[in-house]
Protein backbone atom coordinates (compact mmCIF):
# COMPACT_ATOMS: atom_id res chain seq x y z
CA UNK A 1 0.00 0.00 0.00
CA UNK A 2 1.45 3.34 -1.08
CA UNK A 3 0.85 6.55 0.88
CA UNK A 4 1.36 10.13 -0.31
CA UNK A 5 0.83 13.52 1.33
CA UNK A 6 -0.26 17.00 0.24
CA UNK A 7 1.23 20.25 1.54
CA UNK A 8 -2.25 20.90 3.01
CA UNK A 9 -1.59 17.92 5.36
CA UNK A 10 -3.97 15.41 3.81
CA UNK A 11 -2.83 11.90 3.09
CA UNK A 12 -3.86 9.48 0.36
CA UNK A 13 -3.39 5.76 0.82
CA UNK A 14 -3.78 3.94 -2.47
CA UNK A 15 -5.50 0.56 -2.41
CA UNK A 16 -5.83 -0.55 -6.03
CA UNK A 17 -7.63 2.29 -7.82
CA UNK A 18 -9.31 3.49 -4.61
CA UNK A 19 -7.72 6.33 -2.65
CA UNK A 20 -8.31 6.49 1.12
CA UNK A 21 -8.16 10.16 2.20
CA UNK A 22 -7.71 11.70 5.64
CA UNK A 23 -5.64 14.24 7.56
CA UNK A 24 -2.07 13.62 8.68
CA UNK A 25 -0.97 13.13 12.27
CA UNK A 26 0.59 16.60 12.07
CA UNK A 27 -2.73 18.16 11.01
CA UNK A 28 -4.72 16.55 13.82
CA UNK A 29 -2.09 17.70 16.36
CA UNK A 30 -2.49 21.29 15.08
CA UNK A 31 -6.29 21.08 15.27
CA UNK A 32 -6.51 19.69 18.78
CA UNK A 33 -9.57 17.74 19.91
CA UNK A 34 -11.81 17.01 16.94
CA UNK A 35 -15.50 17.45 17.85
CA UNK A 36 -17.28 17.26 14.47
CA UNK A 37 -16.66 15.94 10.96
CA UNK A 38 -18.76 16.81 7.90
CA UNK A 39 -18.36 14.28 5.12
CA UNK A 40 -19.38 14.51 1.45
CA UNK A 41 -22.18 12.49 -0.15
CA UNK A 42 -21.26 9.19 -1.77
CA UNK A 43 -21.32 9.72 -5.53
CA UNK A 44 -20.06 13.31 -5.32
CA UNK A 45 -17.14 14.16 -7.58
CA UNK A 46 -14.34 16.15 -5.93
CA UNK A 47 -11.54 18.01 -7.66
CA UNK A 48 -7.93 18.11 -6.49
CA UNK A 49 -7.36 21.11 -4.21
CA UNK A 50 -11.08 21.71 -3.60
CA UNK A 51 -13.01 21.14 -0.37
CA UNK A 52 -13.91 17.49 0.21
CA UNK A 53 -14.90 17.54 3.90
CA UNK A 54 -14.91 19.76 6.99
CA UNK A 55 -13.35 19.01 10.35
CA UNK A 56 -14.09 21.04 13.49
CA UNK A 57 -12.06 21.01 16.65
CA UNK A 58 -12.24 22.88 19.92
CA UNK A 59 -9.79 25.37 18.33
CA UNK A 60 -11.11 25.86 14.79
CA UNK A 61 -13.06 24.61 11.81
CA UNK A 62 -10.99 23.61 8.82
CA UNK A 63 -11.62 22.38 5.31
CA UNK A 64 -10.19 19.07 4.21
CA UNK A 65 -9.06 19.49 0.61
CA UNK A 66 -9.07 16.65 -1.87
CA UNK A 67 -5.42 15.74 -2.55
CA UNK A 68 -6.58 13.94 -5.71
CA UNK A 69 -9.64 14.15 -7.97
CA UNK A 70 -12.24 11.44 -8.08
CA UNK A 71 -15.67 10.16 -7.18
CA UNK A 72 -16.55 9.55 -3.53
CA UNK A 73 -17.26 5.82 -3.24
CA UNK A 74 -17.40 5.56 0.57
CA UNK A 75 -17.30 7.81 3.64
CA UNK A 76 -16.28 6.94 7.18
CA UNK A 77 -19.71 7.42 8.77
CA UNK A 78 -18.32 6.22 12.13
CA UNK A 79 -16.67 9.65 12.46
CA UNK A 80 -20.07 11.32 12.81
CA UNK A 81 -20.67 9.46 16.09
CA UNK A 82 -17.02 9.31 17.17
CA UNK A 83 -15.10 12.29 15.69
CA UNK A 84 -12.30 11.82 18.26
CA UNK A 85 -11.22 8.79 16.19
CA UNK A 86 -9.43 11.37 14.01
CA UNK A 87 -7.24 12.27 17.02
CA UNK A 88 -6.72 8.69 18.13
CA UNK A 89 -5.77 7.18 14.75
CA UNK A 90 -5.72 9.86 12.00
CA UNK A 91 -3.90 7.75 9.42
CA UNK A 92 -5.79 4.54 10.25
CA UNK A 93 -9.36 4.31 11.57
CA UNK A 94 -9.72 8.12 11.34
CA UNK A 95 -9.89 8.21 7.52
CA UNK A 96 -12.53 10.52 6.01
CA UNK A 97 -13.44 9.25 2.54
CA UNK A 98 -12.55 6.91 -0.26
CA UNK A 99 -12.26 8.11 -3.85
CA UNK A 100 -12.19 6.29 -7.16
CA UNK A 101 -9.28 8.11 -8.82
CA UNK A 102 -10.06 10.02 -12.00
CA UNK A 103 -6.42 11.02 -12.65
CA UNK A 104 -3.76 8.66 -11.20
CA UNK A 105 -1.00 11.12 -12.19
CA UNK A 106 -2.22 13.46 -9.42
CA UNK A 107 -1.40 10.77 -6.85
CA UNK A 108 2.10 10.29 -8.28
CA UNK A 109 2.75 14.05 -7.98
CA UNK A 110 2.07 14.15 -4.21
CA UNK A 111 4.81 14.05 -1.56
CA UNK A 112 6.31 10.74 -0.45
CA UNK A 113 6.41 10.09 3.29
CA UNK A 114 10.09 11.13 3.41
CA UNK A 115 9.41 14.31 1.42
CA UNK A 116 6.44 15.15 3.65
CA UNK A 117 8.58 14.75 6.80
CA UNK A 118 11.23 17.03 5.25
CA UNK A 119 8.47 19.56 4.40
CA UNK A 120 7.22 19.53 8.04
CA UNK A 121 10.72 20.46 9.21
CA UNK A 122 10.44 23.71 7.24
CA UNK A 123 7.26 24.82 9.04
Amino acid sequence: MIIRYSKDHEYVRLDGDVAVVGISSYAQEQLGDVVFVELPEVGKTVAQGKEAAVVESVKAASEVYAPVSGEVVEVNSELEAAPATVNEDPEGKGWFLKLKLSNPAEFDALLSEADYKAFLETL
